[in-house]
């Protein structure tokens, strides 16, 4: 086991310095790279050797947030009992001046199940049994939760909207075919008496 946990650490952290940060790597597009006491949000494509854009990094001040430590449940014997490993992480929304204004408006329209009546997003984390694990876990909700609200819907083109069109027209066509047959055969079945 105990060997198992090490092979584990040891290719998480060699991934880490394969992509030059010794901070958090998801491999699905975000990494979260500390800076003093603030974090700050880069995108990337996903593979291990890219580097993340420097386009629209957001950072996170800590000094803004509330974190507080709680009792952590489930497995991790009589470790659980003792430690107060649970992070809890808040802050206030709509005073964030480090979220954009149109970013927040996203962040509460998608996240209202999270934000509670004073207008706290609250993000808890006890993937671990170590503090700063799950203060980074949080830390890296936040980012996604940012990442999120953040992108752009998709418009559609000119190319788009004249291929939409035609394959409109097309089905339309085939839809009135299909009722033309269906009307022909119809007439055919009736029998004339006169």
């Amino acid at each position: 086991m105990a060997a198992h946990i090490a092979r584990q650490s040891a290719l998480f952290y060699h991934n880490a310095t394969i992509c030059g940060f010794s901070n958090h790597i998801r491999p699905w597009g975000h990494v979260v790279k500390q800076i003093g006491s603030s974090f700050k949000l880069c995108a990337f494509n996903g593979s291990k050797a890219s580097r993340p854009s420097q386009e629209n990094p957001v950072h996170i001040p800590v000094e803004r947030l509330t974190v507080s430590y709680s009792k952590s449940s489930g497995p991790g014997g009589q470790h659980v009992n003792k430690v107060n490993t649970k992070a809890e992480v808040r802050f206030h929304v709509h005073t964030a001046d480090w979220i954009p204004e149109d970013v927040k408006r996203n962040m509460v329209e998608k996240n209202k199940n999270r934000i509670n009546k004073s207008g706290e997003l609250l993000v808890t984390s006890e993937l671990s049994r170590s503090q700063h694990r799950n203060l980074s876990d949080c830390i890296q909700k936040i980012s996604d939760i940012i990442a999120e609200a953040s992108e752009k819907p998709y418009e559609p083109t000119a190319e788009d909207i004249a291929l939409r069109a035609a394959r409109l027209e097309k089905s339309n066509k085939e839809r009135l075919k299909q009722k033309k047959i269906a009307s022909n055969i119809k007439q055919n079945r009736r029998v004339g008496f006169d």
